[in-house]
């Protein structure tokens, strides 16, 4: 009930929430001393009473929202449930705004949460970043407006990270030092708000204070316990890869439509269409999560995958470009504009706040191994495969659909591997076309044409006998 009273009260909101967010703050309450990278200990659920400013703290970015008329709240229809019922009835706190002050002398960023949750911040520098980790949550942040630039916050993002744990990032246009968080309680309409100010400081001196904590480091690094697949003597194993997920959006296409929900939709749509071709699918991921980039390639390594098959949507400043294309690795891009591509794609871990410390991102190393240079040439013309049949599903990128580069996620050095661009969310008629279901299933099942195609009818596998992991 709590909850509900919490939620509720979000059609209440009122100028309190602009004061906030404009450093119009009550007399800050005395609580427990707090450094970036310290893990705050809020009060148990089950007694709301006993939470205080003196035992949780939370840092977040957002921007200011206008409050809202009140209204009532109409009865929920017996033929349709109540969202505010079930919304309080789940087990994730909800983050329901984010607000962002910005001044002369500091940025200010404030969450609001229906329940205190534990919580870790830190700094990352290459580029400066604000992390702030949190367990799992529900996200109702409606609309949010993006910081002006300005101050000391350049963008932020926000997402699931891995199981059980979810993310914010801010990018910061400046190095800065997380000052103690204030925590307030519900009040006046409002949940819990978190308040944490960014105060300027010295490249150096940032730079002395940011990285991992040892613990948090060894979390990050630590291998990913991937599940070893069943290899069979007679069907073939295919990867499939949806980009991005969880706090890394991809692009963002003219009409609102986010890359990771695009590739995660036709994932799981050439996944179905493989199986019913008797292959042997696995999914990177099959939810809206985000996934480092190796731990994709250890994925396809560890299930003895026999290809590789990583989906993308692209985008231009020029929204005339427009087409489908597919990538293979080298050590230089093909041109220019698949250089760049491979920086963008190559962001992907930056974005999620990754700890990179120690990794060499250079794919030079591998490319001296003949067995590496093998799997290129199987990639490269299953490349080819894949324009041919793409062609006849979609429109092609009209110049060089085929091209390459030193993508990260293509690293594997035992499976052939192809990224494929769908189209560009920056054309209109891409982005029209990407939303129709008959659209997505037509390259579908171009790409399992292609895939028949590079097994060749025998070794692709018509044996629908195998067990359980047919069907993964």
């Amino acid at each position: 009930m709590r909850r509900l009273g919490v939620i509720l009260g979000l059609a209440l909101l009122g100028c309190a929430g602009f004061a906030l967010a404009q450093g119009n703050l009550p007399p800050p309450v005395k609580h427990r001393a707090y450094a970036p990278n310290r893990l705050s200990q809020p009060a148990p659920r089950d007694n709301p009473a006993r939470f205080s400013p003196e035992t949780a703290s939370v840092p977040d970015q957002g921007q200011w929202f206008p409050p809202t008329q009140p209204a009532a709240a109409p009865a929920p229809s017996k033929s349709q449930p109540d969202p505010i019922a079930k919304l309080a009835a789940s087990a994730e706190p909800v983050v329901m705004n984010v607000r962002i002050g910005e001044h002369q002398d500091r940025t200010r960023f404030v969450i609001e949460l229906s329940d205190p949750v534990k919580l870790r911040v830190l700094t990352l520098t290459n580029p400066n970043r604000v992390v702030i980790d949190m367990p799992e949550v529900l996200w109702r942040i409606n609309g949010p407006q993006k910081p002006t630039g300005n101050s000391a916050i350049h963008s932020y993002r926000y997402g699931l990270f891995r199981p059980g744990n979810a993310r914010f990032v801010l990018d910061l246009n400046m190095p800065v030092t997380v000052a103690e968080p204030l925590i307030l309680p519900p009040s006046d309409g409002f949940g819990y708000r978190v308040v944490i100010d960014l105060f300027p400081i010295p490249q150096s001196k940032f730079e002395r204070t940011a990285g991992w904590p040892s613990d948090l480091k060894e979390k990050e690094t630590a291998p990913e316990n991937v599940p070893l697949g069943r290899k069979s003597s007679t069907r073939k194993v295919v990867v499939v890869d949806a980009g991005h997920g969880g706090i890394d959006s991809g692009t963002v296409g003219i009409d609102g439509m986010m890359e990771k929900d695009l590739v995660l939709d036709e994932a799981k749509r050439l996944g179905a269409e493989l199986r019913r071709r008797g292959y042997i699918v696995h999914l990177t991921r099959d939810t809206d999560i985000f996934i480092p980039l190796r731990q994709r390639v250890a994925i396809a390594r560890s299930y003895g995958a026999d290809l590789f098959i990583s989906l993308h949507a692209d985008s231009n400043p020029n929204p005339d470009v427009t087409g489908a294309s597919v990538y293979t690795l080298s050590e230089k891009g093909s041109d220019r504009e698949a250089a760049a591509l491979a920086r963008k794609e190559n962001q992907s871990d930056i974005i999620a706040g990754v700890d990179l410390t120690g990794q060499d991102d250079s794919v030079s190393h591998i490319l001296i191994d003949l067995a590496q240079r093998d799997t290129m040439n199987r990639s490269s013309r299953f490349a080819e495969m894949v324009v041919s049949k793409l062609s006849q599903a979609t429109d092609i990128l009209p110049r060089t659909p085929h091209r390459s580069g030193a993508l990260v996620v293509l690293k594997a050095p035992d499976v052939p591997a192809v990224l494929v661009e769908l189209g560009y969310l920056s054309n209109k008629e891409d982005c029209r076309q990407m939303h129709s279901a008959s659209w997505r299933n037509g390259v579908a099942k171009a790409l399992a044409d292609a895939v028949d195609q590079n097994f060749g009818p025998v070794s692709a596998g018509r044996d629908f006998s195998g067990g359980p992991h047919a069907a993964e």
